[in-house]
């Protein structure tokens, strides 16, 4: 339970960070999607560390790496809204 704790609270910092210093205009707009994004960055930056065998099972993602994981999500997100499979819910 802790593990998953961790990883929410590392994954609200990464998207806040990865949303800052994302490029592009089509950041998502809003505190909770923020949050969303980094969380589910630092839970993939944790699957793909523990399928790799950098962290045990017990063990979530880094900082640093959560930071990345919610980077790649925010790619995936701006390109899906740029393709416009998804609508962007920042511009109404």
């Amino acid at each position: 339970m802790g593990g998953i704790l961790w990883i929410i609270i590392v994954g609200f910092v990464a998207g806040i960070i990865a949303r800052v210093i994302s490029p592009g205009p089509n950041n998502p707009a809003g505190f909770i999607l923020t949050t969303v994004l980094g969380i589910a960055g630092a839970f993939l930056a944790t699957f793909i560390g523990q399928a790799i065998g950098h962290y045990g099972p017990d063990q979530g993602a880094g900082f640093i790496t959560s930071i990345i994981g919610a980077l790649v999500v925010l790619f995936i997100w701006n390109r899906l809204v740029a393709s416009r499979v998804i609508s962007d819910p920042g511009a109404r």
